[in-house]
């Protein structure tokens, strides 16, 4: 559900459209009813992932036979042999080169577009779980948040998959086939090695607890900042008419000055956690060099298994001492993506937690129910209601009838509960006990999906999408032929604005369009949905001027001929025009009828 105005039943086509009316939960039943095979396709990509970081460790692998070819190369021609004795090694070392290039490719290649499909998937799951909680859930997260941990945060996920696990896995397997290769030769010099390797992990562990604080730090305090920048972008409006201007502007300031400092501080860990790394590795491979070298010159006798070594056996440890470290090294660079992803992979999961869900959005299936277009009548029995963690129920042992074709108007100051009685009669929320019945048919979890497709629902501000007027009528909802766009927008007073714009485009949240144009297009996306036998009206008339809102009146009233009308408001002048007033405040524990 949006604001837009509608709870109109959209066909299955309409679920191309940049909206969903909120009759049609089936584009939800879409993202939330795969669970098996979401499972076993997650399955599938860690397999590929791993597959493509084993690709990457064989290629790491690869450099030892490459490292022997060179070094016994290089003693060869120190022990006077000719150029032609080499030229086998040259050319096992060209194509164990090529080999390791195409492997790492190859595996780098995998990683990345396993890491993306993981992305994609996970944004599902998250977009699927908000859409499928209810509009009028207190916990949904803010619409900045989201939005900043669905476009901008989640992107984190990549590297974290795509290099940091495949980095992972290079430092648990390389490191330990060359100090294999190594002990074969010199213990002492496996010794060296085996000494350094420990002090790495356990220094990059310490850092990387305090990078993960760091990270989620600056990452909550980037959803913080994106949410108040779209509430305050939300209602300039209203911060410029109290002069708030500069205090909106200092508030943002500061936020900013506080993802600015957290932000330095994970760089700065980033750079001592490879700092600490160069560090060891250098220690590592200088004492390696030092051993080799005093043993090549007889200093050091010891450390072999035998004889000393020669010159091809000691350049040999030399070149595998640096690729040895230089899996830890790699680790070391995408040590921070470890920490920003897991913190984005966090953010995701808590936007897919379950909260109130919108009752019905399993129902996509068009069962039998009210004759389209018919005015049901509307009984409530015995309704009780509260909003978790707000004290006292709104409605306690409720009762109302509406007949047939009869509008009602809901007047209550305040907090009175008019909002919720509506959302309770769209079904967007589930009673805590006793029933709603639309034209005799209960209103429950199974049935709330197919009965919202009879219903039209219109808010005090409705949205207005980028683009004409004729789309933000018809909502990309096929079988709505242009003369019944321009009688809709006949009915509802805006002949003369779509004249005056023709296919020009308004802009988001009705940019081009005063409030009372934005309301009166709401009118018209229920003129042109003509199954919608009740409709629902939350604050229509609210924020207009007393001539705006007298014409939205005359519209409305023009629009529920035929139809079951049930108005929440505070004007008097609109309660005025229905055929009965219903005063929450004063008959919450009473029969209505």
């Amino acid at each position: 559900m949006t604001r837009a105005g509608t709870i109109s039943t959209a066909p299955a086509t309409a679920r191309r459209s940049a909206i969903l009316p909120v009759g049609d939960d089936r584009a939800v039943v879409q993202g939330a009813g795969a669970g098996a095979s979401h499972a076993a396709s997650r399955a599938q990509r860690r397999a590929a992932t791993r597959t493509g970081a084993m690709f990457q460790a064989a290629a790491s692998l690869l450099w030892i036979p490459q490292a022997g070819l060179l070094a016994w190369s290089v003693a060869d021609i120190a022990g006077g042999s000719g150029v032609d004795a080499i030229l086998v090694n040259a050319a096992g070392v060209l194509l164990i080169g090529i080999l390791r290039a195409l492997l790492d490719a190859l595996g780098g290649r995998m990683a990345f577009r396993q890491a993306r499909a993981v992305l994609a998937e996970r944004r599902r799951e998250a977009v699927a779980a908000l859409a499928a909680r209810s509009p009028v859930d207190i916990g949904r997260p803010a619409a900045g948040l989201a939005a900043s941990t669905l476009a901008e945060q989640a992107e984190a996920i990549v590297p974290y998959l795509s290099r940091f696990q495949p980095a992972r896995l290079r430092a648990s397997i390389v490191p330990v086939a060359i100090l294999l290769v190594v002990l074969a030769w010199s213990w002492a010099a496996a010794l060296v090695l085996l000494v350094a390797a420990p002090l790495i992990p356990v220094f990059m562990a310490l850092v990387g607890w305090r990078a993960k604080a760091a990270s989620e730090a600056q990452l909550v305090e980037l959803g913080g900042m994106n949410a108040f920048l779209l509430d305050r972008l939300r209602g300039l409006a209203t911060i410029r008419s109290l002069d708030a201007v500069d205090a909106t502007a200092r508030r943002l300031r500061a936020d900013a000055e506080s993802l600015r400092i957290r932000t330095m501080a994970v760089l700065r860990i980033a750079f001592l956690s490879s700092a600490v790394l160069e560090l060891f590795a250098a220690l590592g491979v200088a004492m390696v060099a030092v051993y080799v070298g005093f043993h090549l010159l007889g200093q050091l006798p010891f450390g072999t298994w035998g004889d000393r070594l020669t010159l091809g056996e000691g350049l040999f440890i030399l070149l595998l001492a640096p690729a040895f470290f230089e899996p830890l090294r790699d680790l070391s660079a995408v040590w921070h993506d470890r920490a920003a992803g897991e913190a984005a992979l966090d953010a995701l999961a808590r936007l897919s937690q379950k909260g109130c869900e919108l009752p019905g959005a399993e129902d996509g299936h068009p069962l039998p129910g009210p004759v389209a277009g018919a005015a049901p009548s509307v009984r409530i029995e015995k309704l009780r209601f509260g909003h978790a963690g707000r004290g006292g129920p709104v409605f306690d042992d409720f009762n109302l009838v509406v007949a047939p074709g009869e509008r009602v108007a809901l007047l209550a100051p305040s907090g009175g509960g008019k909002s919720t009685l509506i959302a309770l009669l769209a079904g967007l929320v589930a009673p805590e006990s006793g029933r709603i019945l639309i034209a005799g048919e209960a209103l429950t979890a199974r049935s709330a999906g197919r009965l919202r497709r009879r219903m039209a629902w219109i808010g005090q501000r409705p949205h207005v999408f980028a683009g004409s007027l004729a789309a933000n009528v018809t909502l990309g909802r096929d079988g709505i032929g242009r003369d019944a766009v321009e009688d809709a927008l006949a009915l509802a007073g805006l002949a003369e604005v779509a004249e005056r714009r023709g296919a020009a485009p308004v802009g988001e949240n009705g940019v081009g369009l005063s409030g009372g144009e934005a309301s009166r297009l709401a009118l018209a996306r229920v003129a042109v949905t003509p199954e919608a036998g009740l409709i629902l009206a939350d604050e229509p008339t609210a924020h207009l001027d007393s001539v705006t809102a007298a014409s939205i009146t005359e519209a409305l009233i023009r629009l529920s001929a035929g139809r079951t009308l049930i108005v929440a408001t505070h004007d008097p002048v609109l309660a005025a025009r229905m055929d009965r007033v219903v005063h929450l405040s004063a008959t919450r524990l009473e029969d209505v009828a």
